[in-house]
């Protein structure tokens, strides 16, 4: 007899899926035979996670984002360049590995950076319950796996965005492109959601749970929320995960905490939780209110950016996924036989419903919708309420729940002389509630819940049949809207944008398509490719689209993507990842940043390919530095000059590696803000010599935070290094280079000289320092050198030893003059600024000479001033 403390399912929905195992053609999979004391059995079969490797390394394009931290597996496609991390994996590799995905698979929707938690971290994780609770609380990781029930459920996540590339080859939506893969099963292990909210007491005016993520974004954290009854409901499945197929969470998938929502979209489930609140309204948050909806098709993007109402009609907001589904074989581009192969070819997909639906059908057409064939259905999700045991941790019991929130595979065989004779196979999804998925396509401005027939065309090509999915992601080539489209068909007539043959009515008309101008009318500068390395930086970033030149400096703090998605692009040729992306409304703002051509010499350097780290024979570079790619180097020691100086050396690639950066050019350097994790990038010119291999040398002046001004974010950063961590370099940069005895580069245009100017002030003297030196130890070069070195204090001189140490034995060619603001009575030297009574004495003009200047803003300001006025012309003026 039953247990009824134990057996606690519903029985008219448990006679109902019996009945439906016996219904054939869509089995969901199950055991017939199997008795009903087996939900008791620790022995009954289920599906298990696919083989998993954890990806050790970080990927190369990562290493130069605030992700750098985080290892990734190589196969997935990413669909917004380098940074944010949003991936899908190939649909063929995402199939083959069954029911449940690796968590290397997964698909990955981030907003911006992954925030960063050690390993010991973990156990006091802490988040909180608050709002309209009797009882708020905090709790960290470890009171939550000691003091609540532990459950393991298998859930389906999909991104509301999944299939959007087909909506985007219609008409660009604001939303990136991706395709059919942007879902992914796993067995999450947690707590049950309504465990902590029970416990908290809501009180009687609360409606909604609101949910926060530790993701800083441009527009604060992320959140969102759903309805307080759907998480007190047990049907609805919603939990609080730390596992994921039995291991921890990983970084992309909300390590070491996160929410999952399921037959929800997956912008429901937030990731790295920190806050649960619980409210009246629905929440607030700019991520809940700008994203995640389905407005009105014909609102177009230039109007629901110009009316904010649209956004806050809460009834265009989306929860339950909309029933979809998905042909995975035959695969893009896969070829069959018609001599000599299988006379049938078994075609195969995925479906899922929302809201805890079940697909209770999939039925494929092979002529047009005119007539269809059911497919068969398997159900995984089924064997795991046969089935009452602990796994990985958790209490897995579901005989009794009513839901469905996973994936099902469908699959018909279909004889091949009939695909033979088709042009296409069309596959729809039916849920219990008789949601279907519609024949055309509901465009919306998000570009989400994209559910039409999903379509493969067929075509004959001698003995073989070639299929062709819709779109392939991202930037990928193929598919047959794209083709269709190029070729000037409508992909909005009704007819996938083709004639059907046997149809009467007026010729399609081909699609217009919609040119945006992206340019400022009138403007006719030309930007060479120094100007343009000039603004590979974050302070005022450039970067290429179709040879056109933009400024991004005053859009980082507002970019959707953050400021490093700008960052990360500056100084590039970002074509090819701005078009697929950026919606229409976008490319309309970019004439207010557009500021120039780039010049046919600079198109020609910007299109050649990158360099790489190893020659043609396999072997190292023997450089360290690449123009147009980061590379890393790790901090070996750091020596104390000064309270507030340091030399940090740097470990190049390997032992006998030259670091490669001409005489009087600087370099990038690129690190984590130790607190944001922001990226923080600046210019530097190291001390060492160039001649030097296997280390490089950087002096640094540390601005440390005072109580009244906020101090220098890299200098700071690199105080707070740990020895042995990565940095990140990318040169040469510059427009100025000795070539020796007197020989100049500048701008690419060479200049003789016989005499150097140099004036500096504080660390301003490094390069002025790299010029100098390689003029003294050159004993047959003639040139002469003035250095003028301005500084407050005797112990802010900087490379003092060193200049002096060059200097003596070389006063026929060396003058070397310092001058103090606040000099002590013992002072020998020069006092006061660098003003121009001081340039006058020491700096008497003449044609041969060329002044070299650095140091801070305002000197240079003024030392600009004080030249032109004693009659240097500016081509004689170099500040660097």
């Amino acid at each position: 007899m039953e247990d009824p403390d134990v057996f606690r399912q519903d029985k008219h929905s448990r006679s109902i899926v019996e009945k439906l195992q016996h219904l054939p053609p869509t089995p969901p999979g199950s055991d017939d035979n199997a008795s009903t004391t087996s939900a008791q059995s620790e022995d009954v079969e289920i599906p298990l996670p696919p083989p998993t490797s954890v990806p050790s390394r970080v990927l190369d394009q990562d290493k130069k984002t605030p992700d750098a931290h985080v290892p990734r597996d190589p196969r997935l496609i990413r669909l917004t360049g380098v940074h944010p991390f949003n991936v899908e994996a190939p649909l063929s590799a995402l199939f083959n590995e069954g029911f449940l995905t690796s968590p290397e698979l997964f698909y990955v929707r981030n907003h911006g950076a992954v925030p960063q938690v050690r390993d010991a971290d973990i156990p006091d994780w802490e988040f909180s319950v608050e709002g309209l609770v009797e009882r708020p609380m905090s709790l960290t990781l470890r009171q939550l796996i000691a003091e609540y029930e532990q459950i393991t459920c298998p859930t389906t996540l999909v991104c509301a965005g999944n299939r959007r590339k087909e909506q985007n080859q219609v008409r660009k939506s604001k939303g990136f492109s991706w395709g059919a893969a942007g879902v992914s099963t796993a067995l999450f292990t947690g707590v049950a959601m309504a465990d902590l909210i029970r416990k908290a007491r809501p009180k009687r005016k609360a409606r909604y749970v609101c949910m926060e993520g530790a993701d800083k974004l441009p527009n604060g954290f992320y959140g969102t929320s759903v309805k307080l009854n759907w998480v007190m409901d047990p049907n609805r499945g919603m939990m609080l995960a730390h596992k994921m197929n039995g291991e921890m969470l990983r970084p992309d998938h909300g390590k070491p905490l996160r929410a999952v929502i399921p037959g929800q979209i997956g912008g429901r489930s937030v990731k790295w939780l920190k806050k649960l609140i619980v409210t009246a309204e629905p929440s607030e948050n700019w991520y809940h209110i700008y994203d995640n909806r389905v407005l009105p098709t014909m609102i177009s993007p230039e109007e629901s950016a110009n009316n904010p109402r649209w956004w806050t009609d809460d009834r265009y907001a989306i929860y339950d996924l909309s029933t979809n589904s998905a042909t995975a074989y035959p695969a893009h581009e896969e070829q069959l036989s018609l001599v000599g192969g299988p006379a049938k070819y078994v075609a195969k997909g995925y479906a899922y419903g929302g809201g805890g639906r079940r697909v209770t059908r999939v039925e494929l057409s092979l002529d047009k919708g005119k007539s269809w064939r059911l497919a068969e259905i398997e159900y995984p999700e089924d064997k795991y309420r046969d089935a009452e045991q602990y796994l990985y941790g958790g209490r897995l019991d579901m005989s009794w729940r009513e839901s469905c929130f996973c994936w099902c595979f469908w699959s018909l065989d279909i004889p091949v002389a009939d695909l033979a004779g088709s042009k296409d196979l069309l596959v729809r999804a039916m849920d219990e509630s008789m949601n279907i998925q519609p024949r055309d396509m509901y465009w919306s401005v998000l570009g989400m819940m994209n559910n039409p027939w999903f379509r493969v065309t067929i075509s004959r090509e001698g003995d073989f049949l070639r299929f062709e999915h819709p779109t392939q992601p991202a930037l990928l080539p193929g598919g047959w809207m794209e083709r269709v489209k190029k070729a000037g068909g409508n992909l909005a007539n009704g007819y996938w944008g083709e004639k059907l043959g046997d149809e009467e009515g007026e010729e399609t008309v081909p699609e217009t398509a919609k040119e945006v101008s992206m340019k400022k009318e009138g403007l006719s500068r030309s930007i060479t490719i120094d100007e343009l390395r000039k603004h590979d930086n974050e302070n005022d970033p450039w970067f290429v689209i179709n040879n056109e030149v933009y400024s991004g400096t005053s859009f980082m703090k507002e970019h959707p993507g953050g400021a490093q998605s700008i960052i990360s692009a500056a100084g590039l040729d970002t074509t090819d990842e701005f078009m697929a992306i950026h919606s229409e409304t976008a490319k309309s703002m970019m004439p207010g940043y557009h500021i120039g051509t780039l010049d046919a010499a600079a198109q020609k350097t910007l299109s050649e390919p990158e360099m790489h780290s190893v020659d043609d024979s396999g072997e190292p570079e023997p450089t360290f530095l690449r123009s147009r790619a980061w590379t890393t180097a790790a901090l070996h020691s750091k020596k104390t000059i000064s309270s507030d100086t340091r030399i940090f050396t740097f470990r190049l690639g390997h032992e006998g590696q030259t670091l490669g950066l001409p005489i009087g050019q600087h370099l990038m350097i690129r690190l984590r803000d130790p607190v944001s994790r922001e990226a923080i990038i600046r210019s530097y010119t190291p001390i060492s010599d160039p001649e030097k291999t296997g280390y490089l040398d950087v002096l640094v002046k540390v601005y440390f935070d005072t109580g009244a001004v906020k101090g220098g974010k890299m200098s700071q950063a690199l105080e707070a290094l740990p020895i042995g961590h990565g940095v990140d370099f990318k040169g040469p940069i510059g427009k100025f280079e000795y070539l020796g005895h007197g020989l100049c580069s500048i701008g690419g245009t060479e200049r003789r000289v016989r005499r150097f100017v140099m004036i500096c002030a504080g660390s301003g003297v490094t390069p002025i320092f790299q010029v100098f030196r390689a003029v003294m130890k050159d004993k047959s070069d003639a040139t002469t050198c003035t250095v003028l070195n301005g500084n407050r204090l005797v112990e802010d001189i900087l490379c003092k030893e060193d200049l002096d140490g060059l200097a003596k034995g070389n006063e026929d060619r060396a003058k070397v003059l310092y001058t103090l603001t606040k000099a002590s009575d013992d002072w020998q030297g020069l006092r006061g600024r660098i003003d121009a009574k001081l340039i006058e004495k020491h700096c008497e003009r003449d044609e041969d000479s060329l002044v070299l200047i650095c140091g801070p803003e305002a000197l240079e300001k003024a030392i600009h001033i004080v030249l032109r006025q004693q009659g240097w012309e500016d081509n004689q003026l170099l500040f660097f």
